[in-house]
């Protein structure tokens, strides 16, 4: 019956993955519409519960996630090329390094840069720490960049390498249920693997819908700041209506050159405003910062990796790292497939310590620059920016108040309303390309009808419209209930996730996992094994060796981002 409504409607795609993921979406936004209390209500106790009871287990997720990431990437498997082992990347590292720019970093500096760190400054995380100190300064870049830095990128990582394994090593495509090969083999064509591949697109559509209802709530703080624009639910929808008409236009016209140069120029203009930022403001002070604010960080991050606020139970962990850590990983799938497709022909290790390290190093200066400056506004300058974002909890604000004590204020908060308007757009775009994707059919190499990725493309506005108008809480609030319940199924999926590429890599590189003494035994015939298991591990991961078989051709594998 399905692909029979299918036909009719002139779709390409796994109809039963469609279906219910487009089902299950409609039904959540008529629930939220027709039924607001009733549904404000399940999620706030299904959040309060998971935060009371399943905070420590978010921190310990993403925690082993940074464990497993760098195991692997220093192991013997780090060796294993992406693609073949005569594969070469397809871009080289400044190009790969930009593209990460806009995957994942551009919209969380943006939105965070200023109101991460002075709220904490204002407010810190941990007993006995005075509010406003140089202390409190200190400890907030800590926490920032614990958000920020190595654990999120290991959300993306984590995903991206198993995508980029299972579609560049064994030719499947390009969707949740492939990771899981090892353990269910065909079955991810089945009713277990369909179920992995709906809740990863109706995940995905959350975490895009909830970035772009943050972008949205900066949007409108900053049309506020420059035209006096008022800042509520009414412009706030009209404004994703604006987004998603230009991102569905993008996805209608197939201008996805354009898209990439704009996204190129995007880049540029954020990281211009870092250094104009740099420039105008305390240039010393941030320098000297940038060089204290790593020490602090490599000295801060393991012992808040297992940090649980334990003795205080101030809540205060679940309305920032929990909310954190389950908004990112319900975006991983998205960024993960594009981190993939940009990826083939690199290691494991050049993948996993290129993801980690270049973002979280770009990371520490940013927010370096910002908090540091942020700091000095309110230290030695003519402060406000407390009072703005803790006190009267405008955090959408905060770059714009930030931007008030700069030359040229308004023409820069302008130009910064444009960088933020155009990363959101841009990822709603290559997003519902991607959801395109995770909804492909496995025996179809043609490209998707425009339709598919239009539908896409308006329900993730439609849901990001919903979750900030048609709830009773706030805007944060209601984006932060419904993302933590919603990113609890993906760090279940995910801790399976480590275990199936691990023994993906041990069926496929028998050689590599063993160690050196038994090696020697198996050759002398010592072992059960005979004769027969003597090949080295050289053989296989020598770059000259053809030992491999290649990977399928490029052309078999969709491209997320066109």
């Amino acid at each position: 019956m399905l692909d029979k409504l299918q036909r009719r409607l002139g779709l390409r795609t796994d109809s039963v993955i469609f279906f219910t993921s487009a089902a299950l979406t409609i039904l959540f936004v008529l629930t939220t519409i027709s039924l607001t209390d009733q549904v404000d209500s399940v999620f706030t106790t299904a959040s309060d519960w998971i935060l009371k009871n399943l905070g420590w287990f978010y921190i310990l997720g993403v925690t082993s996630f940074v464990i497993f990431l760098i195991w692997i990437a220093l192991s013997r498997y780090g060796h294993v090329r992406l693609g073949g082992q005569n594969t070469r990347p397809e871009y080289s590292n400044g190009a790969w390094f930009a593209m990460l720019f806009a995957a994942g970093i551009g919209t969380i500096l943006m939105f965070w840069g200023v109101a991460e760190p002075i709220s904490h400054f204002a407010k810190p995380p941990e007993q006995g720490v005075e509010p406003e100190s140089a202390h409190a300064a200190e400890r907030a870049m800590a926490f920032a960049l614990y958000h920020f830095g190595l654990h999120t990128w290991a959300i993306f990582c984590l995903p991206a390498l198993a995508f980029a394994y299972f579609v560049y090593q064994r030719g499947l495509p390009f969707r949740l249920s492939s990771v899981l090969h090892p353990l269910l083999g065909d079955r991810i064509n089945g009713p277990i693997g369909k179920s992995v591949d709906v809740t990863a697109v109706v995940g995905t559509l959350f975490g895009v819908s909830v970035s772009i209802g943050l972008g949205t709530l900066q949007i409108n703080s900053g049309l506020n700041e420059l035209f006096g624009v008022p800042e509520n639910k009414l412009v706030q929808v009209v404004l994703i209506a604006v987004v998603t008409a230009i991102a569905t236009a993008s996805v209608m016209s197939g201008l996805d050159k354009g898209i990439k140069i704009l996204s190129n120029i995007n880049i540029l203009m954020a990281i211009g405003l870092l250094i104009f930022v740099l420039l105008a403001g305390p240039t010393l002070f941030m320098a000297k910062g940038i060089v204290e604010t790593t020490g602090t960080y490599v000295s801060s991050v393991v012992p808040l990796s297992f940090w649980n606020d334990t003795f205080a139970d101030s809540g205060w962990q679940g309305s920032w790292t929990v909310f954190y850590w389950a908004w990112t990983i319900t975006w991983s799938p998205f960024v993960g497939i594009f981190i993939a497709r940009i990826s083939k022909g690199r290691t494991i290790r050049e993948f996993v310590l290129g993801v980690l390290a270049l973002p979280t190093a770009f990371t520490v200066i940013w927010f370096s620059i910002f908090g540091m400056g942020s700091f000095d506004i309110e230290m030695n300058g003519s402060g406000g920016l407390v009072k703005a974002v803790v006190d009267e909890g405008d955090v959408p604000g905060a770059l714009f108040a930030f931007l008030e004590n700069y030359p040229a204020a308004t023409l820069v908060s302008a130009l910064s309303v444009l960088i933020v308007v155009i990363f959101f757009t841009t990822s709603s775009d290559s997003a519902a390309m991607v959801v395109d994707m995770l909804c492909e059919r496995v025996d179809d190499k043609l490209p998707s009808p425009t339709r598919q990725r239009v539908f896409w493309a308006v329900t993730q506005g439609v849901v990001a419209g919903t979750l900030l108008a048609a709830t009773g809480k706030g805007g944060l609030d209601a984006l932060q209930q419904v993302i933590t319940v919603i990113g609890l199924p993906f760090f279940v999926i995910a801790f399976v996730m480590m275990f199936s590429l691990l023994r993906a890599l041990k069926s496929d590189y028998p050689e590599l996992g063993r160690n050196p003494l038994t090696k020697q035994l198996e050759a002398r015939g010592g072992t059960a094994a005979g004769p027969e298991a003597t090949a080295e591990p050289e053989a296989l991961i020598d770059p000259e060796t053809p030992t491999e078989p290649e990977a399928p051709a490029a052309g078999a594998v969709k491209d997320p981002v066109g």
